[in-house]
């Protein structure tokens, strides 16, 4: 069994439809939900080549995380003006909104 914490419990219930209790912090990641549902972003199984060929070349494409082992295979991040890809191997495994208010940082000068 599986325990989801934070976020990630919220996520799992708002996308089953339960009936989730929401707090401040919460009510932010539920909106960033909803808006990445009306986007069109980069779906669950394209490729890098299907990305760049439909959304245009990135801003950026960070240096490959992982691959040193099966648990954890490599994993590239493309930064767009608006949202970021991420991919394992060479398909997208998700995509979220690349929000003003610096939720998502550079993993290089993350502490």
């Amino acid at each position: 069994m599986v325990k989801l914490t934070g976020g990630l419990a919220m996520l799992a219930a708002l996308a089953f439809g339960a009936p989730v209790a929401v707090h401040a912090g919460d009510n932010l990641l539920i909106k960033r939900v909803q808006q990445e549902q009306g986007m069109n972003l980069p779906t669950r199984g394209m490729t890098m080549a299907q990305v760049e060929k439909r959304y245009g070349a990135p801003q950026r494409k960070l240096q490959p995380r992982g691959g040193d082992t099966k648990k954890h295979p490599v994993i590239n991040r493309w930064d767009y003006s608006n949202f970021i890809v991420y991919f394992e191997h060479d398909h997208v495994i998700h995509s979220v909104l690349n929000t003003p208010a610096g939720n998502n940082r550079n993993p290089a000068t993350a502490q």
